[in-house]
């Protein structure tokens, strides 16, 4: 079987480990992975600004990246979302607007091949346990779009489940937003520190060693405010408790083996 990689932006430029895990993942399963040259940006950040327009021009270089492939796999629930839920919306809007050409049926062709990585493992695949090996407490933190947005339901957790030394524990309020939400964290700052807060709390308290999860936009907020816990006194949310859980895409642990270790 050969598959896409949507690497995602954030990820190219922020977390390229997560990148490299999900090539080593696949591969490992007996999966061939391209990585198309031409993909950028979905158009997520444009289109939940509401920048509509500037985002048709991505939506087309997307659908014209993975033109071909079957299967188009990544790592990030979010980007899934944008591409399977808004881009046909966007394409007939485009259309009925006399604008885009073609747009519609690029978005209808796009969407359904593009599935998220534990969507992918799980429902394609047909496999939880892909051979890894993580001996650490780890808790996981459900992104929205990847809950509410995909419906990933227990497929995550059930490949956690399976990965030999890892010790899974529960979440309290897993399923409340970290307060990212990408432009959202940018508009409204302090209800999302207070979210986030309020989350990175609840990871610490697990005695969780690692918190992971799906998407590294999510990842990245609140690594930040892990950071920055001991720096920012003062404020009225609740007290982290300490050693607090690095932050790790659910990619870099799947991809670990007892032979090979975790990612260089």
């Amino acid at each position: 079987m050969r598959v896409a990689l949507f690497v995602t932006c954030v990820n190219d430029v922020l977390y390229p480990r997560t990148g490299i895990a999900v090539v080593r993942l696949l591969e490992r399963l007996g999966v061939d992975v391209d990585f198309p040259a031409g993909q950028t940006c979905c158009g997520q950040p444009q289109y939940n600004t509401g920048y509509r327009h500037e985002t048709e021009p991505l939506l087309r270089r997307t659908a014209e990246a993975f033109a071909g492939h079957e299967y188009v796999v990544t790592p990030s629930g979010s980007c899934a979302a944008m591409i399977r839920e808004h881009y046909p919306r966007i394409g007939r809007k485009a259309e009925r607007e006399g604008r885009g050409s073609g747009l519609a049926d690029a978005a209808r062709s796009l969407a359904p091949r593009v599935h998220e990585l534990t969507e992918f493992l799980v429902d394609v695949l047909g496999v939880t346990d892909v051979g890894a090996y993580f001996p650490h407490t780890v808790t996981y933190h459900p992104s929205c779009h990847g809950l509410r947005g995909l419906g990933l339901g227990d497929r995550p957790r059930r490949l956690l489940a399976a990965v030999r030394g890892l010790r899974l524990v529960e979440l309290p309020g897993a399923e409340e937003c970290c307060g990212f939400g990408g432009t959202f964290a940018v508009k409204n700052p302090d209800v999302s520190t207070a979210m986030g807060t309020d989350k990175i709390a609840s990871a610490a308290a697990t005695g969780a060693e690692v918190l992971c999860g799906a998407d590294n936009s999510c990842l990245a907020h609140l690594d930040g405010l892990l950071r920055r816990a001991d720096v920012a006194p003062g404020t009225p949310h609740r007290p982290v408790p300490r050693p607090a859980p690095r932050t790790l895409h659910l990619a870099e642990i799947l991809a670990a083996t007892e032979e090979e270790g975790p990612l260089p």
